[in-house]
C-alpha cells in the first residue's frame, strides 16, 4: 500500500495537471490528427540545440578513452564546474575568477538542484516564501523535506510585492524562492525589485537573527524580450544561491543537466556546497550525467536565437486578442498567462475543460497559485498558433453551462 499522503497527492483534482493535459494531447492527436489539436500545455522547447552543442555531442561521443564513462567527484567534473562558475560570474556582473569551481555543484537538471538545496537547508516546519504565481512543482519540492511553502501574491502586474513578502517573513523562514523570468507569467523582476527584496531580507535578519537564503531559479534567464534583462543577485545579497539548467536556453530538457552556484560571499558557502553535494548523493542522483557535463562545459556559451519565441508570443497574443481574451504580456520565458473570462467566475479548471472541447489544451492557473488564470506555452509550431484562432473564437462564443 502506498503512503496515504502520496495517494492523496496523486489522486487530487489538481495533481500534475500540466502532465495530464500533455498526455491528453497525445490521446487527442491520435484521435483527431496533429493539425487539429492545439496543445499549449507543456513548456517543451521545440527549437533545436545550437550547432555548437551538436558538434560538442559528436566530439564527446567519439571519445573511447579508458574511463570516459566512469564516476567523477559527486559535485561534478572540475572543468564543468569551472565553466559554470565563469558563466555565473558574467551573468552576475562579477570580476572574472570571483566565482570558482568550488562554489558549483552539477545536478540532474534544475529540479534536482532545488531538491538538493531544500534538503540542505530545511528542517521540519521551516518555511519557504514564494511569490505567486509560481512553478507548480515547488510545493512538492519543499514538502519533500518537511518544509512549508508560503505563497505570497504578487502585484497586479505580477511584479514582486516586497511589502507582502516582508510581512510574511518570520523566524521560521529558511528561504525566499524567486523565479525570473517567471513560469507561468513571463514576468522579469527588475533590479529595483531585487534591491528592495534583499534590503527587506537584511532587515529581517538583523531583527530576528536568522538570515533567509535567497534562492533564484533561473532556467529561462537567457530568454527575454523587448530589452528586458534579469537582474543580478550576488552583488546585493551574500546568502544567495542560483539554481538553473540548460533545459530551456539550449533546448536540452530531456538531458537533465543543471547546476547550483552558491554566492562566494556567503559566510557558509563551503558548508552549503558540501551539503548540496551530500544531498545529491543521498537523493540517489550520485552525480549529474557525465556525458552532458562535458557537453555544456564545451558549449555553454553557444549563441542562440530566441527571436522565434518572440514571434510566436506576438502571434499568440494576436490570436487571443481577436478572441477577446485578456493576458499578461510576457517579458521572458515562453508562456502566456491568460485571464479566465468573467462569465466563468474565475473557475480556471472548468474553463480549461471547456477549451478542451475545442481541442485547445492549456494549464489551469490554480496549480500555479494563480486561480482565475490559465497558462499557454507558446514553444510550439507557428501552425499550431495560427490554426488555433478559429478554435479560440468558437470557444469564446459559447457561454458556460448554467446550473
Amino acid at each position: 500500500m502506498i503512503a496515504p499522503h502520496i495517494h492523496e497527492l496523486i489522486t487530487s483534482k489538481g495533481a500534475s495537471v500540466i502532465r495530464k493535459m500533455f498526455e491528453e494531447g497525445v490521446r487527442l492527436k491520435k484521435q483527431h490528427g496533429d493539425d487539429k489539436v492545439f496543445d499549449f500545455s507543456l513548456g517543451n522547447p521545440d527549437l533545436d540545440p545550437p550547432a555548437e552543442v551538436l558538434r560538442a555531442i559528436q566530439e564527446i561521443a567519439a571519445d573511447t578513452s579508458h574511463g570516459a564513462h566512469g564516476y567523477m567527484p559527486n559535485a561534478g567534473y572540475e572543468e564543468a564546474r569551472a565553466a559554470m562558475a565563469e558563466k555565473t560570474a558574467q551573468e552576475q556582473g562579477l570580476p572574472a575568477g570571483s566565482v570558482s569551481a568550488a562554489h558549483v555543484v552539477m545536478t540532474v537538471g534544475a529540479a534536482s538542484a532545488l531538491n538538493c538545496v531544500f534538503k540542505a537547508i530545511l528542517s521540519p516546519c521551516d518555511e519557504v516564501i514564494v511569490p505567486a504565481p509560481f512553478f507548480a512543482e515547488y510545493r512538492h519540492y519543499v514538502h519533500n523535506y518537511g518544509g512549508v511553502l508560503r505563497e505570497v501574491p504578487t502585484k497586479a502586474d505580477f511584479s514582486l510585492d516586497v511589502a507582502a513578502i516582508k510581512a510574511a517573513l518570520s523566524p521560521k523562514t529558511a528561504a525566499v524562492l524567486i523565479n525570473t523570468p517567471n513560469n507561468p507569467t513571463g514576468k522579469v523582476y527588475t533590479e529595483a525589485d531585487i534591491r528592495a527584496l534583499t534590503d527587506a531580507l537584511k532587515a529581517h535578519a538583523a531583527a530576528c537573527g536568522r538570515k533567509p537564503y535567497l534562492v533564484c531559479d533561473e532556467p529561462y534567464r537567457a530568454i527575454t524580450y523587448d530589452g528586458a534583462t534579469v537582474a543580478p543577485v550576488f552583488p546585493h545579497y551574500a546568502d544567495s544561491v542560483i539554481v538553473t539548467s540548460f533545459a530551456k536556453n539550449l533546448s536540452l530538457p530531456g538531458e537533465r543537466i543543471g547546476y547550483i552556484v552558491v554566492n562566494p560571499a556567503s559566510e557558509g558557502a563551503d558548508e552549503f556546497v558540501a551539503a548540496c553535494t551530500f544531498a545529491l548523493r543521498v537523493l540517489g542522483c550520485v552525480n549529474a550525467p557525465a556525458f552532458f557535463q562535458k557537453v555544456v562545459a564545451k558549449a555553454w556559451n553557444a549563441p542562440c536565437d530566441y527571436s522565434r519565441y518572440k514571434a510566436r508570443r506576438d502571434m499568440l497574443m494576436d490570436v487571443l486578442s481577436s478572441a477577446g481574451l485578456e493576458y499578461a504580456k510576457p517579458e521572458g520565458a515562453f508562456y502566456l498567462f491568460c485571464k479566465v473570462p468573467a462569465a466563468w467566475n474565475g473557475d480556471d479548471m472548468a474553463f480549461c475543460d471547456h477549451l478542451k472541447q475545442f481541442l485547445i489544451l492549456g494549464a489551469p492557473g490554480t496549480g500555479f497559485g494563480g486561480k482565475g488564470w490559465f497558462r499557454l506555452a507558446y514553444c510550439v509550431s507557428e501552425q499550431t498558433i495560427t490554426g488555433s484562432r478559429a478554435a479560440f473564437q468558437a470557444a469564446m462564443q459559447e457561454p458556460p453551462e448554467q446550473c
